[in-house]
């Protein structure tokens, strides 16, 4: 990823982490809203059909499977380019179960859920006509989340832009939890 990036998410976030929430009892339900979130965990659509797009015409600078929570796996991008990032939290696009809840819970699963398998993928803003061309030809939603910035971190904002104080963490294979 190179400083001035967009960063783009495809598809939406949150609904796989809002089933997990209620198999744990984290929360309660309706067993409608149950089942369908449940489905984003159970039958992920890789992107495949988007990671090609974006390839063939290398309109991409980075890109990482979501499957450990965006923050995570963004900071995968972040360490390994050797930038940081600005997120607008409320750009995240909620799954259509998730988008129902209230804003905190909407931002915290969206940012860290995990179990998405969307793609977060970064490219210069001259590409954008681009990005929304290669998300055409593989029939897929993205959505512009926010910027790849020179200093390192991650930093997430609301929608005016307003500094968010939000612990959050992607999921970690080796935390024993």
């Amino acid at each position: 990823a190179k400083a001035g990036d967009d960063i783009w998410i495809s598809g939406s976030l949150g609904d796989a982490r809002l089933a997990l929430a209620g198999y744990r009892n984290e929360l309660a339900l309706e067993a409608d809203s149950l089942t369908a979130a449940a489905l984003r965990m159970h039958a992920p659509s890789p992107r495949v059909a988007l990671g090609v797009a974006l390839s063939e015409h290398a309109t991409a600078h980075a890109a990482i499977d979501i499957s450990d929570g965006l923050v995570g796996d963004l900071g995968h991008i972040l360490a390994a380019s050797k930038v940081g990032a600005t997120l607008d939290a409320d750009a995240l696009p909620a799954g259509p179960v998730l988008a129902r809840q209230p804003v905190d819970l909407k931002r915290r699963f969206c940012a860290a859920g995990g179990d998405d398998y969307e793609l977060c993928f970064t490219a210069p803003v001259s590409a954008r006509e681009a990005v929304m061309a290669a998300a055409a030809r593989a029939a897929t939603p993205v959505t512009r989340v926010g910027a790849i910035d020179a200093e390192p971190g991650l930093r997430l904002v609301d929608a005016a832009g307003k500094p968010l104080d939000l612990t959050l963490a992607g999921f970690d294979h080796f935390s024993g939890d």
